[in-house]
């Protein structure tokens, strides 16, 4: 697909806005969050083990992560992301962690800046997801396209990311999302790794979620509200006054990500289900795991600290597998199997 400079151009520059507002204004959530303060674990003053003997290791999608955590898909297409992305895998590699890169639609459409997202020489043995929007199947996008954003990356798993609200309030956004469970199915059938459903700050339910199960998607991760607000981002750079009315109005739309977990692993026990979604600390990531979720994705910490340096990277690295293992000494476990079945975490409602 070679498309002409008009078209690459603008979402080479979206990217660019996107790293500088999240950075720059104030794009959290206000009226609602992740839900999750609604929990707390009781404390255990006597764990009877060594903290030396904790294990926060992990398998998921068949790959094994000395801790529980997915560096969440943020950025790519710019000189700047770039270096973001570099800056991430090398951490990643580091501690065996996840990582996702941001949407790869940018590669397509521009190959030159595809370097700024194959982050695999960085990351040789990580576990890592390749990304394009699912509305992009009914934009003239198919099996190739997945298969060279998947080839880009040397890619794990691919995600499709559904952001019907980012679309309604970005300009000129693709917003026919007719028939999408259908393309995904094909798609699901066709690629040689598996799909990743994520929404981008909205959450899934979990009747959506049993549906995209249905249909061959492999993992779900919720992408609940609570953290950024992809509706005031686009808001702060809309070309008119209705988009930016949109995305002031909708700021806090989405289900918080604490439901969309819970919910998920009550009809769906087995599925593979990462947390994420206003995640800011070890202690969030705990509470998620303990709720049912297998994995934990963080993505606004991440780029905070990537902004800064690769050492402020490996300096969060730190201190989030720190605060995991502080939770399981302190509830008295020395394996995330042993934390989802203790019954530590208390529902304060």
């Amino acid at each position: 697909m070679n498309l002409p400079t008009s078209t690459w151009a603008p979402t080479q520059n979206r990217k660019a806005d996107h790293i500088r507002i999240c950075l720059e204004e104030d794009v959290q959530c206000q009226q609602v969050t992740n839900g999750l303060e609604r929990y707390r674990f009781t404390h255990c003053c006597l764990p009877e083990c060594d903290r030396h003997d904790i294990d926060i290791s992990t398998d998921f999608l068949g790959k094994n992560l000395l801790a529980p955590l997915l560096i969440s898909s943020m950025t790519g297409g710019t000189a700047q992301a770039g270096i973001i992305n570099q800056r991430l895998a090398q951490v990643a590699q580091h501690y065996k962690l996840a990582m996702g890169v941001g949407s790869q639609r940018v590669a397509v459409e521009k190959p030159q800046v595809a370097d700024t997202f194959a982050v695999r020489k960085y990351a040789p043995d990580v576990l890592l997801f390749a990304n394009l929007g699912a509305v992009q199947l009914n934009y003239q996008y198919g099996v190739d396209e997945c298969l060279r954003v998947i080839d880009i990356l040397q890619a794990d798993a691919l995600i499709l990311h559904l952001n019907p609200l980012q679309e309604c309030i970005q300009t000129k956004g693709d917003t026919n999302f007719r028939g999408l469970f259908d393309k995904i199915a094909k798609l699901c059938n066709q690629l040689p790794v598996p799909v990743i459903a994520k929404e981008v700050g909205n959450g899934i339910s979990a009747a959506m979620a049993e549906k995209l199960i249905a249909v061959g998607v492999a993992a779900i991760d919720v992408a609940g509200a609570g953290g950024t607000s992809w509706a005031k981002v686009e808001s702060e750079r809309a070309e008119n006054a209705l988009q930016r009315r949109l995305g002031k109005t909708f700021a806090d739309w989405g289900l918080p990500t604490a439901d969309c977990i819970t919910g998920i692993r009550a009809i769906a026990p087995d599925t593979p289900l990462i947390a994420s979604g206003g995640l800011r600390h070890g202690l969030d990531a705990a509470k998620a795991i303990a709720l049912g979720a297998d994995i934990a994705g963080l993505a606004m910490p991440f780029l905070q600290a990537a902004a800064d340096s690769e050492a402020a990277v490996y300096e969060l690295a730190e201190v989030l597998i720190a605060e995991i293992s502080t939770v399981l000494f302190c509830t008295g476990n020395i394996s995330l199997y042993q934390l989802k079945h203790s019954g530590s975490l208390q529902s304060l409602q």
